[in-house]
């Protein structure tokens, strides 16, 4: 699969069910399925976190990270465009208000 293309969920599912009950290493699991050993690795170990076996990050406390870290981003922007529509207004204001003055 190119580089950057996400591998379906079941394929994942599967290719760790096999790592997990075979008694070949991971690397040579992962050679027969065309993956890299790296790959297949953290599927296994993202696996057993998500099985209560190993310490870390569950997956879905990843999304869900990987969603308020999204969240966050779209909200700076929204504040920066916010800041300026103020500062643009303001200025309008001023300069209005000026022109009323002196007219």
């Amino acid at each position: 699969m190119p580089k950057g293309q996400r591998y379906p969920e079941q394929f994942r599912q599967e290719a760790v069910r096999v790592a997990r009950a075979s008694d070949r290493s991971i690397r040579a699991v992962a050679e027969e399925l065309g993956l890299k050993y790296s790959t297949l690795c953290r599927w296994v170990q993202q696996s057993e976190i998500d099985d209560g076996a190993r310490q870390g990050a569950s997956s879905e406390e990843l999304a869900e990270l990987r969603a308020l870290r999204k969240e966050a981003s779209r909200l700076r922007m929204e504040n920066e465009f916010l800041k300026k529509a103020a500062a643009f207004f303001a200025a309008e204001t001023d300069q209005s208000s000026r022109s009323k003055r002196s007219g």
